[in-house]
């Protein structure tokens, strides 16, 4: 098999990337060293399904989710979170706000008008 660790997603056809997503499925579900037939059954799909991502086919996304929740690779998705993120403005405008220094409460002067001198 060819190594695929340097892959250009880019450059590849949608057919290649699915090739390429099949035969990870394969090799992920050789080395744990489940069947065909084991992994089809705990997702609940079809042995011939397997099979066809296995060997370059295309299936359904929620097929994809399943059998990868089976090979307990789902945490491969976490890739689609959205993060927040900050504008460099907004970031220094916030930093602007910061409190740069302490200052102590005015005391409250006593009825009397006693500084304490």
């Amino acid at each position: 098999m060819i190594d695929k660790t340097s892959t250009e997603w880019v450059a590849m056809s949608d057919k290649a990337i699915i090739g390429t997503i099949g035969a990870y499925i394969r090799h992920q579900r050789l080395e744990q060293n489940k069947t065909q037939a084991q992994i089809a059954k705990e997702a609940g799909i079809n042995r011939w399904t397997l099979s066809q991502i296995e060997n370059g086919e295309s299936v359904t996304l929620a097929t994809l989710i399943q059998i990868l929740r089976v090979l307990d690779l789902i945490h491969l998705l976490s890739i689609f979170t959205i993060r927040k993120t900050i504008s460099p403005i907004e970031y220094a405008r916030l930093e602007e706000k910061k409190k740069k220094r302490a200052r102590p409460k005015n005391k409250e002067n006593d009825s009397n008008g006693d500084l304490e001198w």
